[in-house]
């Protein structure tokens, strides 16, 4: 009983204590929240008043205001005479490209969009020359090869690669400023073919295919004989395409071509040409056969007669 006593006087002693140091913890921290003044939330931190420092003060209107502003020396600027072949290339090269894309399908580069690439490759021209312009400057090197991008040269080898790939040479002029006479001769045939088939299109089909099938021949063969002498550019060949689809598989129309003709008598005389061979062997070993039978009886027959002889 005596030592439960002390027992419990210890743990009210130490519970004394406890209470004690937790009451002037709290005491000494308000003392510290008392001597110095709760900061603001809004006020600047550090970092903020660096930046908005007299020394460096960015503009706060757009994300990507800052720029390359400054100003190159004088012998490293575009001359005015550059300046101008590169505006007026941008000028004819947007113009171009604003034909080709219209002119995709049905395919009419080298019909509708022949000015506009003379007229780019003029430009492109007197800038990739070594002729000098005013006050003795040339833009060969400043505008084509001056860095290692080279944009005016990449942007126009890509539509000069367009044209070419359209063989648009073989269908217009020299000059770019018209289409020669085969393509003009062409487009002849060509738009009597598309005016028989609008004619008799609403109509019985066999009435087109019978009526238009002259026109379409003539069309057709024209094309093969262009097409052998390497004559035909990308407008040609799709308009052609068009043609021969409109005809079969459309208006279902068909007709004997001349050289089904040769083609058959190749393939009958293959057909034939195993009989023959197996003929001629079969005709040429019987003759083989009495070739080498006779002989045989002559001596026969010659020893007959020597054994009668003998016995006579």
């Amino acid at each position: 009983m005596f030592r439960h006593r002390y027992v419990l006087v210890f743990l009210l002693l130490a519970v004394d204590i406890y209470i004690f140091g937790v009451s002037d913890a709290v005491n000494v921290t308000a003392s510290d929240s008392a001597t110095k003044p709760q900061q603001d939330p809004i006020y600047p931190s550090p970092s903020s008043s660096v930046v908005n420092s007299p020394v460096f003060k960015p503009a706060v209107d757009s994300a990507f205001s800052i720029s390359l502003l400054s100003s190159f020396p004088d012998d490293l600027e575009i001359s005015e005479y550059c300046s101008e072949l590169l505006r007026l290339f941008g000028q004819r090269y947007v113009t171009y490209v604003d034909c080709l894309v219209p002119s995709a399908r049905p395919v009419k580069v080298c019909e509708n969009c022949s000015p506009g690439y003379q007229s780019l490759h003029e430009v492109f021209m007197n800038i990739s020359s070594d002729q000098v312009g005013p006050g003795n400057v040339s833009c060969r090197n400043t505008i084509l090869s001056s860095d290692r991008l080279m944009l005016v040269f990449l942007l126009y080898s890509n539509v000069d690669l367009i044209w070419k790939k359209s063989n648009c040479e073989n269908c217009v002029t020299g000059d770019l400023k018209g289409p020669k006479n085969d393509t003009l001769y062409y487009l002849t045939l060509l738009n009597q073919t598309i005016t028989c088939f609008d004619k008799y299109k609403q109509g019985n089909l066999s009435e087109l295919c019978k009526n238009c099938k002259t026109a379409y021949k003539n069309l057709n063969d024209l094309y093969s004989g262009m097409e052998a002498n390497n004559t035909l550019c990308i407008d040609l060949e799709d308009a052609m395409n068009m043609t021969r689809k409109l005809w079969s598989k459309k208006f279902h129309c068909s007709f004997p071509r001349e050289e089904t003709v040769p083609v058959v008598a190749v393939s009958a005389f293959l057909l034939f040409l195993p009989i023959v061979f197996y003929l001629s062997s079969f005709l040429h070993s019987e003759q083989k056969k009495r070739k080498l039978i006779h002989p045989q009886r002559a001596k026969s027959y010659s020893s007959l007669m020597n054994i009668q002889d003998k016995k006579s």
